[in-house]
Order: C-alpha cells, then sequence, then structure tokens
C-alpha cells in the first residue's frame, strides 16, 4: 500500500478592505460567521487540512488586508502563492461599486509578483442583494478579459456557495500539482 502524498498549498485572499475575506475563510475553516467588522492588520493565517482521493492537503490561506495602510507588505504576503481568491462585495453602495472596480487592480497586483497562477472570484455578500437583479454579464466579463478560472456567488453570512467556490480552487490545484508530482 502506498503512502498517501502530502501537498501544501498556499492561497492568497485578496480584494478591498470590508469585503468579507476574513468571514469567507472562517465560514469555510470553520463554519463561523462573526457579525461585527474587525479590520485586518497586515494578513491573518488560516490553515486547514483536507483529503481529496486519498491525498493529505494542507491549505495556508493568507488573509490579506484591503486597506491602502499595506499596500507595502503586499509583495511579500504573496510571495510562494499557488493560487489567488479576489473577494468583491456584491453591495448596492460605494463599498460594493469600488470593490468591482478595483478587480483589475488586486489582479495586477498579483500577476506582477507571482506571475501567472490560478484566481478565481468570489462575488460575497449575496444574501444583500436581489440575485435576479444582479448583473452576471459584467462579472463574467471580467472573468474571460482576465483568464480567471471563474466567478461564485457566495455569503459569508448564510454560507452560500462558500464550500463550492473553495472546492474550485482547492481542486484545481490539487490536479494541476498531483499531475506535476505523477510527472516526476
Amino acid at each position: 500500500m502506498k503512502d498517501s502524498q502530502k501537498f501544501g498549498f498556499k492561497i492568497t485572499v485578496i480584494g478591498n478592505g470590508s469585503v468579507g475575506k476574513t468571514s469567507l475563510i472562517k465560514k469555510f475553516t470553520k463554519g463561523s460567521f462573526q457579525k461585527e467588522y474587525i479590520k485586518t492588520i497586515g494578513a491573518q493565517f488560516s490553515e486547514y487540512d483536507v483529503e481529496i482521493s486519498e491525498d493529505k492537503v494542507r491549505l495556508l490561506f493568507w488573509d490579506i488586508a484591503g486597506q491602502d495602510d499595506f499596500l507595502f507588505l503586499r509583495p511579500s504576503f504573496y510571495r510562494e502563492s499557488r493560487a489567488t481568491i479576489i473577494v468583491f462585495s456584491l453591495e448596492e453602495n460605494d463599498l460594493g461599486k469600488r470593490s468591482f472596480e478595483s478587480i483589475n487592480a488586486w489582479h495586477a497586483d498579483i500577476k506582477k509578483h507571482c506571475g501567472d497562477i490560478p484566481i478565481i472570484i468570489f462575488a460575497n455578500k449575496v444574501d444583500l442583494v436581489d440575485e435576479h437583479n444582479l448583473n452576471k454579464a459584467k462579472i463574467q466579463g471580467v472573468v474571460k478579459e482576465r483568464n480567471f478560472l471563474g466567478y461564485y456567488l457566495t455569503s459569508a453570512k448564510t454560507g452560500k456557495g462558500v464550500h463550492e467556490a473553495f472546492n474550485a480552487i482547492i481542486n484545481e490545484l490539487y490536479s494541476k500539482f498531483k499531475a506535476l508530482s505523477s510527472d516526476l
């Protein structure tokens, strides 16, 4: 019987402040949601272990502060990232609008420091909007233009789409690196 392989992936979670990055990670890794907003200072780290096809996979989520105060720290936080999640808010207010408009800047920043790594979009706070009125074509346009893996509608509060979204990026990484390790 072969020993199961162990994979480790650093996944950077980026986006403007207050879009729900920390809450999404907590919902996925701990199943919890904290209503009060606590600003991330610099970065927070969360480990999560999962088993895929009998292989042990360790995930390290780097939750990067979205405020410009921490701009100078980002390059060192991005180092060795295997994938990125860009989070924006679907809220119909200035936060939502600015966070969507910032996707391209976040993408340019991560690409500058990490090259072409898999990127997925989390359109968060879907619980605060009417899904029927969402302009999904606008989101799909950014995904297609930037060659992202896709996008998911998520809610850290209700859990909608959270596991599906995280598992999409995790499975992408696992498939990519499993194929590379079997080529060796």
